[in-house]
């Protein structure tokens, strides 16, 4: 249950003043929930910036494009000559120093006359500028008699906006809430709070909606940093709840007699490097504790995660038990399967694979071997999950590229088994501070080293003019019987835009090469999309035209050249990945990424790190510097928290001292109970961690 001293906060936005069903499906786009704004999401649309209206200068010493409040007295109005409606609305007004023009299009003429009226102050707030040697206000800002200069904010705040949303409709919407904000329990650390200067909650906000100077609404504002270590926290103490339910779940030692490692070993065509045997030793440590096993084995594409995986899994194989491999994707899920079958076949590993796509008998028949403990390794999608799955003797699951997935689908299939051991992988290396943020109930393992055979990628960046010559090159990798990915951007956030674009150029290149040219989207049918993966892994249609649906596990050793079309357009992570599906092979790889010109500064950067280094970890590094997190992991689909006031590249000192906070609250009050426990469950009803005060009623 909701703390009730939060009801007020947690009311929909309709609730204010001024805000109905229209109104309110804006807010709704502006704080991005699509089940209804509501008064807490609107105190937490911190501003982005401030106007400061302090200056006050005479008209004789007014800087042209600096906002300034002047007093004035109105001389006469000049309205539009009549038939000319387009024409300027103009007032003359005047100080002991000098004259100013006050103008106004499309105005309502009784509206002006009102709010000026001849010979009357007047204090007014704006940008001033000098047109034809006169000084001029278009459209002031702000105009007040002597009653409302006392109500002029100083300092005002500006907010993000979205479309049809206007700057005073957010303000006054801000206002209204803060109004019903009641008195919140303190659930920071007081010696904390002394130590960093910081205020009280309500405080914060206060100071953030209302400053008194431009420096109030910066992120390193005592303020700010308040509110965002506060997010943090939360955060933390959630992901600490929910690692010590799970580790206090009755863990099952797993221990293996190491025989069929020691098989699939010995019929690898490479040595392991490095850092492949030691996150392999953690993972046998951690199958052999009596507890939970939560790891995060990140790696660089093609680092050679998936045979740690089976490594893993052949553990709880030699132990009698199943385990599972569960990708986002059916084209990923599909790759796997090719990686571990053959030497699944060669060593007796029993393994099967369960999608979206199989049905009928054939669904019915593996079901049918998993629950009869036929089946060692499933390997699948999120029909893993499913209720109709039962499983023999579910000991581990590995799930690969985890921030796809929600934190609920990792704990459903958690459930499929006696205190099941969870192994999570991603192929886009997260920087130090996102990996304590978003995956800080996991023990973390590394890959840093890339195999043995590896062919470094030389990438170029290329004006998308040149294309024709790009085209030309591209003949002439064929005839050298080589392999090409060619990319197409996502152009709007919407699947057909991606869809039009690819099939465009695919058009466009079956024109030049023929039946030699494959597609591939995110909208065709399963089988259609195995024919056209197979025709290209096959070198039937050595040209592959790909959507981003080839970004994650496609893995076709012969593919040694790649052209990204639009390449400003992709997330520098992204690019990365994309590139990774070629030097898997024997030939020189090439990627030429196609840019529309002219370049932004971001854009710029991002190509010229990518055509810099190799290195997966620098690149997530350089892409949260560029970006900021917010979609460094691509939050919004993965079901995993943004976080909207905490700003890790400014507040990673705060991330620290947040998880060090948390992991002491719960070593000391692990059931939150004691006062400041009480006010910390307030503080995650407040930034909806809620699901973690659910363990307490569990056990």
């Amino acid at each position: 249950m909701r703390p009730a001293i939060l009801n007020d906060l947690f009311s929909p936005v309709t609730a204010l003043p001024g805000i109905g069903p229209k109104v309110e499906k804006l807010f709704r786009r502006l704080v991005d929930r699509a089940d209804g704004a509501r008064l807490v999401d609107i105190v937490l649309h911190l501003p982005s910036g401030a106007i400061d209206r302090r200056t006050r200068p005479k008209l004789r010493d007014v800087i042209a494009g600096q906002v300034v409040t002047i007093a004035v007295t109105v001389d006469h109005h000049r309205p539009p000559p009549k038939g000319r409606a387009r024409a300027p609305y103009i007032i003359h007004a005047s100080d002991e120093t000098g004259d100013i023009v006050i103008t106004y299009f499309s105005a309502r003429p009784e509206q002006l006359e009102k709010l000026y009226p001849p010979g009357a102050r007047r204090y007014v707030s704006g940008t001033a500028k000098h047109y034809d040697g006169v000084l001029q206000m278009v459209h002031p800002d702000k105009v007040v008699d002597e009653l409302g200069l006392a109500d002029l904010p100083l300092v005002e705040p500006t907010y993000p906006l979205t479309e049809g949303l206007y700057a005073n409709q957010v303000r006054k919407a801000v206002q209204s809430a803060l109004a019903r904000l009641r008195p919140l329990p303190e659930w920071q650390d007081p010696a904390w709070i002394a130590r960093r200067g910081f205020p009280s909650f309500a405080q914060a906000l206060e100071r953030l909606h209302r400053p008194r100077d431009l420096a109030d609404v910066a992120p390193d504002s005592p303020a700010w940093q308040r509110l965002a270590y506060d997010e943090l926290l939360a955060w933390q103490l959630a992901l600490v709840l929910v690692r010590a339910r799970l580790r206090r779940q009755r863990g099952r030692s797993t221990v293996g007699s190491g025989e069929l490692r020691k098989d699939i070993l010995a019929r690898l065509a490479f040595e392991l490097t490095p850092s492949q045997r030691h996150a392999y030793i953690e993972i046998v440590d951690d199958l052999a504790r009596p507890m939970r096993m939560l790891r995060l084995l990140q790696g660089d594409v093609g680092s050679g995660k998936t045979i740690v995986a089976l490594l893993a899994s052949a553990v709880t194989i030699e132990a009698g038990r199943q385990a599972v491999i569960m990708a986002p994707t059916e084209i990923l899920a599909r790759q796997h399967l090719a990686t571990v079958a053959p030497l699944a076949a060669a060593t007796g590993m029993r393994v099967a694979l369960l999608s979206g796509r199989e049905r009928g008998r054939e669904r019915a028949l593996v079901l049918q071997a998993l629950a009869a403990g036929e089946v060692d390794l499933l390997v699948g999608t999120h029909a893993l999950f499913q209720d109709e799955v039962h499983y023999h003797d579910l000991a581990l699951a590995v799930v690969d590229e985890q921030h796809r997935f929600g934190v609920h689908q990792r704990l459903a299939l958690a459930t499929k088994g006696e205190a099941v051991d969870i192994l999570v992988m991603t192929a886009t290396p997260i920087p130090r501070t996102l990996v304590l943020s978003c995956f800080g109930d996991m023990d973390v393992s590394e890959l840093r080293e890339k195999p043995a055979g590896r062919q470094p990628v030389d990438t170029r960046a290329l004006p998308a003019e040149r294309l024709d010559e790009v085209v030309a090159a591209i003949g002439r990798a064929l005839d050298e019987r080589r392999q090409v990915y060619w990319v197409c951007p996502l152009i709007e956030e919407s699947a057909l835009s991606d869809l039009a674009a690819a099939q465009e150029r695919h058009a466009a290149l079956r024109e030049r090469f023929g039946d030699r040219v494959g597609l591939v989207h995110g909208r065709m049918r399963g089988a259609d999309k195995d024919r056209a993966m197979r025709g290209f892994a096959s070198g039937e249609t050595p040209i592959l035209v790909a959507t981003t649906v080839i970004e994650v596990g496609v893995d076709v050793a012969q593919a040694s050249v790649m052209v990204i079309e639009h390449a400003e357009r992709f997330g520098l992570a992204q690019l990365h990945q994309l590139r990774g599906r070629i030097g898997r092979g024997s030939d020189r790889a090439i990627c030429l990424l196609l840019y529309r010109a002219p370049l932004g500064e971001a854009a710029k950067a991002r190509l010229a790190i990518l055509r810099e280094t190799q290195d997966g970890f620098r690149i997530a590094e350089e892409d949260l510097r560029l970006r900021g997190e917010g979609d460094v992991l691509g939050v919004r689909q993965s079901g995993m928290p943004g976080l909207r006031i905490a700003r890790l590249h400014m507040h990673a000192q705060l991330l620290t001292a947040a998880r060090d906070d948390a992991a002491l609250i719960l070593a000391r009050d692990p059931q939150l109970s004691s006062p400041r426990g009480e006010a910390l469950r307030t503080l995650l009803y407040l930034f909806e961690k809620d699901a973690a005060t659910k363990l307490f009623q569990a056990g």
